[in-house]
């Protein structure tokens, strides 16, 4: 990994800030739907609408095709050790656990799923960070 230029990280732009208001309309969009209806939230939320916005964002910032295809596989790499979570916590909850403590023991363990995941794609030659 490079080294990140924090100065362009934290300075916005127009850009900036129109990409922050679609975005997070997409996710108020999504999060009003789970009001009404589980599922149509769940479906959308599943839809990889946030990596398809920023791959638009990285175009219309003139990135080229072999960057916006490099993002593109990688979230493809690093959803993958995310996934169990959405079985795990559900059932965490159901069980009893209260929300806080499930959402924290299924952030770690989606760290150690990470981790195990780099180390068994490394083996193949697929280096994810």
């Amino acid at each position: 990994m490079s080294k990140v230029p924090w100065d362009q990280v934290v300075s916005l732009s127009g850009l900036d800030i129109a990409k922050l208001i679609l975005s997070a309309f997409v996710i108020l969009f999504v999060t009003k739907i789970q009001l009404f209806h589980d599922r149509l939230s769940a479906l959308l939320i599943a839809l990889p609408l946030i990596s398809l916005l920023a791959m638009i964002w990285m175009r219309v910032e003139g990135q080229d095709s072999g960057r916006i295809a490099n993002h593109a596989e990688s979230t493809f790499w690093f959803v993958l050790p995310t996934l169990p979570m959405f079985l795990i916590l559900p059932w965490m909850l159901r069980n009893g656990w209260g929300f806080g403590t499930a959402l924290g023991v299924n952030c770690i363990l989606t760290v150690f799923f990470f981790l195990g995941f780099m180390t068994i794609l490394k083996s193949f030659g697929i280096k994810l960070l």
